[in-house]
């Protein structure tokens, strides 16, 4: 099962906003709350942290995670002496723990449509263009051919980045030989975003990027949440994968998509952990069918014709799109693919048609017991092989 969100830097603050606003709570609010806890974080506590994550994901069952790696320099914009700096941070936890890794640089340059300048605590995120470039290059001649690394490029949305910039993005990164480099990009995640796309462009987010870039299966596009019935058909008819990322967007408020129609309509999907403030594969599932079953007030909505086990539906969907769109060659157990594959602990007595289902929706049933990532044995007896930090707790106590 790939991860194809992460960010893995906000684990450092998972379950740390629950606490009422004066005047009310929104995904902006927390969003607030975010870009004050990046500001207490340096390099050693920045991979600690993703080390912490990449652990829990493995124990959790994901084989591999679509790192949305934005956060590129240090407090105010200013540039590290090594381009690479946190982007290396993030390889390196990878490698410590042992989870196939898909790189996402993004580039990030505006607070809002229009091209409004970035809001100071934004300033660890933006690049301009030219110095992405350099970041894409670097990052390219140390990790091309790695075979627990791949690479791909992210624009983080439209209100962060220009149209020609986009088509720019586009064109660096899917050059002849690489045109299957992975493109990752949040789209339509509020309504907020959606009106000022409105406002600023006369027209809905996804229809402008597919009015500006050609989408292939290649692109994720995550969230979707609040895109309209044309823009999920422009998205079935691209081949494009959904990420959606249950447990994230419940604790944000953004709302739910309608996963079990574009289902229905032929649209492929996978899931995310995005802020990780849960880091569960069957919670993340669980959650995925129950959004849908409260919109729509009916029970056991993702299945698929012929197979009517919700559990099985869920887990070869979501499997199936992330191994799509993550860039690497993963998602069966074939020759010339890799080696990646979990072990559950069977739930006793139940038939093997809904033991999956059984494991999902079960409260606690769920637990991999064994991992392996690449042929190499990264978890057993229920825990990571790999490297474990002390760093996090180090970091929660320095605030």
């Amino acid at each position: 099962m790939p991860n194809v969100h992460s960010h893995a830097f906000q684990r450092a603050f998972a379950g740390k906003t629950e606490r009422a606003g004066p005047s009310g709570d929104s995904f902006w609010t927390w969003r607030e709350a975010m870009y004050e806890m990046l500001e207490h974080i340096e390099p050693d506590e920045f991979e600690a942290i993703a080390v912490d994550a990449y652990a829990r994901m493995l124990e959790a069952g994901y084989t591999s995670v679509c790192e949305f790696h934005y956060v590129h320099n240090a407090r105010g914009g200013v540039r590290y002496a090594r381009r690479t700096e946190l982007a290396d941070r993030i390889v390196s936890a990878a490698r410590r723990t042992g989870i196939g890794l898909t790189l996402l640089p993004v580039l990030y340059r505006y607070s809002d449509f229009g091209e409004a300048p970035p809001a100071p605590r934004q300033l660890r995120f933006v690049l301009s263009f030219d110095e992405f470039a350099t970041l894409w290059g670097d990052l390219y001649d140390a990790y091309a051919g790695d075979p627990q690394i791949a690479l791909g490029a992210a624009p983080h949305s439209l209100r962060a980045v220009g149209l020609g910039d986009l088509t720019r993005l586009v064109a660096l990164v899917r050059e002849p030989g690489i045109d299957a480099t992975p493109l990752h990009m949040h789209a339509s995640e509020q309504l907020r975003e959606v009106d000022a796309c409105l406002a600023v462009h006369g027209t809905t987010p996804i229809a402008l990027l597919a009015r500006t870039v050609r989408l292939d299966p290649n692109w994720c596009l995550v969230h979707c949440t609040h895109a309209t019935d044309d823009e999920r058909r422009l998205v079935v008819e691209s081949g494009a994968v959904v990420g959606l990322c249950p447990t994230t967007e419940a604790s944000l408020g953004d709302g739910v998509f309608p996963a079990a129609d574009f289902l229905r309509a032929g649209g492929r999907i996978a899931i995310g952990t995005d802020s990780n403030v849960s880091i569960d594969v069957a919670e993340e599932l669980r959650w995925l069918e129950y959004v849908q079953r409260l919109a729509a007030r009916e029970r056991n909505l993702i299945h698929r014709n012929g197979v009517p086990y919700v559990g099985r539906a869920l887990y070869e969907a979501a499997s199936r799109g992330g191994a799509q769109v993550s860039g690497r060659p993963i998602g069966t157990l074939a020759p010339g693919r890799r080696a990646d594959a979990i072990a559950i602990r069977p739930v006793g007595g139940d038939d093997p048609e809904t033991a999956l289902g059984v494991a999902i929706f079960r409260s606690g049933a769920w637990r991999v017991t064994d991992e392996i990532v690449g042929g190499k044995h990264v978890v057993q007896e229920s825990r990571c092989t790999g490297a474990r930090p002390e760093g996090v707790a180090g970091f929660r106590g320095s605030r």
